[in-house]
C-alpha cells in the first residue's frame, strides 16, 4: 500500500550530534522543501535527538538557527508547533514505548537481555568464520524467562523480529525498483536499555504519525529501509513515497567528512558567503535544471524541481564553485544592499561596527572583486587601520619613496586620474615600469600587493592621510 493523501508532507530529520548543519542535510532538505511547496504541501522539521550519548550541547538552537538564516522555513517544527507534535524524539518517548509493545503483542518483536559481552562473543565468532555478524535470537527462542528476569530489573532491549524467507520490495523514485531479502537482516534493536528508541522505530512511529508521505533521504539510508518496511507492514500502515538521494563527494571523489573538511553550513556563512547563493549551489547537488541554467531563485527551484531528475551518481561539493556563485550573486545586488550586508556581517559575525559612511565610499572599488563578505575584511582593512606589516620590501627603495611622496603632495586636485597620470609620469622620467611604481604605492599605502585600484584608494583616504602613510615609512 501507499500513502495517496492530496497534501504532500515532507521532512527533514536533523540530529544534533554535529555542530551544526550538515551541507549534504542542506541538499537534502531543499529537495523536501521544493517537493512539498511545488505541491502547495507542508515541509516538517524533527529533530532526531534520541542517541543522547553523541547530542552536542547546542547543536539544536544552531540546526534552527541556519534553516532559518538560509531561509528555509518549516510549516511544522520545534520553533513553530504543529498539530503533530511533539517535534522533538526526546519529547515521545511514551509515543514509542506504545508502539513497541503493540509489535510485542503482534509477535513483531521481542525482549533482550543478553550482555554486550556474550553479543561481541557472537560476532566475533561470526565474523571468524566469514558470516555477516547478526543476533542469534538466543533470549526470542526463551521470552518466558527473559520477561520473568526483567522484572527483576534486569536491563533490556527490544528487538524488531525480522519476519524469514521474505522479499521486500521497494519502489524508489530515485534508484527504482529494489528487492532485499529478510534473511539477510538483522533483529535490529528498536528500544535501547536507556529507554529511548533507535533510529529504525521512531522514524516510522513519527512519519506515520506526522502523516509524511514522502520520504526524500540519503542513499544512506537505503540498506534500512526494508527494516522500516517491515514495520509499517506489522502496523498495518500505509507506506509512503521513498526516494534516496546520492550523497556529496569532494572535488576528488572521497566521502565529504567533518573530519577531513568544512562540512558546517555556519562556517560558510561566517565566510560571508551569501545565504541565497549557497542555497542556489546546494540544488544543483544531484539535480540539474532542465534549462541548464546555474544561477537561479529558490522560487524558480520549487517551480522546476521534479523528483524523477535526480541523478544517481554521487555530485561534488566544491567550495571553489561555492564562492564563484556568491561572487555572483553580490555583482547582482545594487551598493546600498552589498553595504548593508556588510555592516551586519562583520556586526554578527566579527563584532565589529564598522563606520557607514567609508563602507558607502568604498563598495564601487570592490564589487567586482569579492566573492564573499569576509573578502571585504581583506581587501579593505588598510581604510580603517593603517598597515603595521608591508609585503615588499621597501629599504632599498628609498630615493624613489621620496619622489613618490612629493609628487603626490604636489597635486592640489586630489582626484583618481591626476594620481595616476603622475604616477605614471614618475615611472616615464625614471625609466621605470608604471606597474612598478603602482605597486610600490599599493604597498606604502595598503601594506599588500593586491588591493582595490590603488589611486581611487588614495581619494578615499584622503591626500593628508595618504601622505602620513608614506612618511611611516621613514619618506619626508
Amino acid at each position: 500500500m501507499t500513502q495517496n493523501q492530496k497534501e504532500v508532507r515532507t521532512r527533514i530529520a536533523p540530529s544534533p550530534t554535529g555542530y551544526d548543519l550538515h551541507v549534504g542535510s542542506v541538499a537534502v532538505a531543499l529537495m523536501n522543501y521544493a517537493w512539498a511547496k511545488k505541491h502547495s504541501g507542508k515541509f516538517i522539521v524533527r529533530i532526531e535527538d534520541t542517541d543522547r550519548k553523541r547530542v552536542v550541547k547546542g547543536a539544536e538552537t544552531r540546526i534552527l538557527k541556519t534553516l532559518k538564516l538560509i531561509g528555509l522555513s518549516a510549516d511544522e517544527s520545534p520553533l513553530v508547533g504543529g498539530p503533530f507534535g511533539p517535534y522533538r524524539q526526546s519529547e515521545r518517548l511514551e509515543i514509542y514505548h506504545h508502539y513497541a509493545q503493540i509489535l510485542i503483542k503482534k509477535n513483531f518483536a521481542y525482549y533482550c537481555i543478553c550482555a554486550p559481552e556474550r553479543l561481541d562473543k557472537i560476532r566475533k565468532e561470526q565474523l571468524s568464520k566469514k558470516k555477516p555478524p547478526r543476533y542469534d535470537r538466543h533470549c526470542l527462542i526463551n521470552q518466558e524467562t527473559v520477561t520473568k528476569k526483567i522484572k527483576t530489573g534486569i536491563p533490556y532491549v527490544i528487538r524488531l523480529k525480522v519476519p524469514s524467507n521474505q522479499e521486500i520490495f521497494i519502489n524508489d523514485l530515485v534508484r527504482g525498483r529494489i528487492v532485499f531479502k529478510s534473511d539477510d537482516l538483522d533483529d535490529q534493536i528498536l528500544i535501547k536499555s536507556d529507554g529511548f528508541p533507535t533510529y529504525h522505530l521512531a522514524v516510522v512511529v513519527d512519519d506515520h504519525l506526522m502523516k509524511i508521505n514522502y520520504v526524500i533521504r540519503g542513499e544512506e539510508w537505503l540498506s534500512s529501509t526494508p527494516k522500516h518496511i517491515i514495520l509499517y507492514q506489522a502496523f498495518s500502515w500505509s507506506l509512503p513515497f521513498f526516494a534516496h538521494v546520492p550523497l556529496l563527494r569532494n572535488p576528488d571523489r572521497s566521502k565529504l567528512s567533518k573530519r577531513n573538511n568544512p562540512v558546517w553550513v555556519s562556517f560558510y556563512l561566517q565566510q560571508g558567503i551569501i545565504p541565497e547563493a549557497l542555497l542556489n549551489y546546494l540544488s544543483l547537488m544531484g539535480w540539474s535544471h532542465p534549462s541548464g541554467k546555474e544561477i537561479f531563485s529558490l522560487e524558480e527551484y520549487v517551480s522546476v524541481f521534479d523528483l524523477r531528475d535526480i541523478q544517481k551518481t554521487a555530485p561534488v561539493f566544491d567550495p571553489v564553485k561555492l564562492e564563484w556563485m556568491s561572487g555572483e550573486y553580490i555583482r547582482k545586488l545594487s551598493s546600498n544592499q552589498i553595504k548593508s550586508m556588510i555592516l551586519d556581517f562583520f556586526k554578527n559575525y566579527q563584532n565589529k561596527n564598522l563606520p557607514e559612511p567609508l563602507i558607502e565610499k568604498t563598495i564601487p572599488l570592490i564589487k567586482e572583486r569579492i566573492k564573499k563578505l569576509s573578502d571585504y575584511g581583506d581587501y579593505c582593512q588598510f581604510f580603517f587601520s593603517r598597515p603595521k606589516e608591508y609585503e615588499l620590501d621597501l629599504s632599498d627603495k628609498k630615493e624613489l619613496l621620496k619622489k613618490i611622496f612629493h609628487e603626490l603632495k604636489s597635486i592640489s586636485d586630489w582626484k583618481s586620474e591626476i594620481i595616476s597620470r603622475k604616477m605614471t609620469e614618475l615611472a616615464k622620467s625614471n625609466q621605470l615600469n608604471t606597474g612598478e611604481i603602482f605597486m610600490i604605492l599599493r604597498v606604502l599605502i595598503t601594506g599588500k600587493k593586491v588591493s582595490p585600484p590603488i589611486s581611487e584608494s588614495l581619494v578615499i583616504l584622503g591626500k593628508e592621510e595618504s601622505l602620513k602613510r608614506i612618511e611611516a615609512c621613514g619618506i619626508s
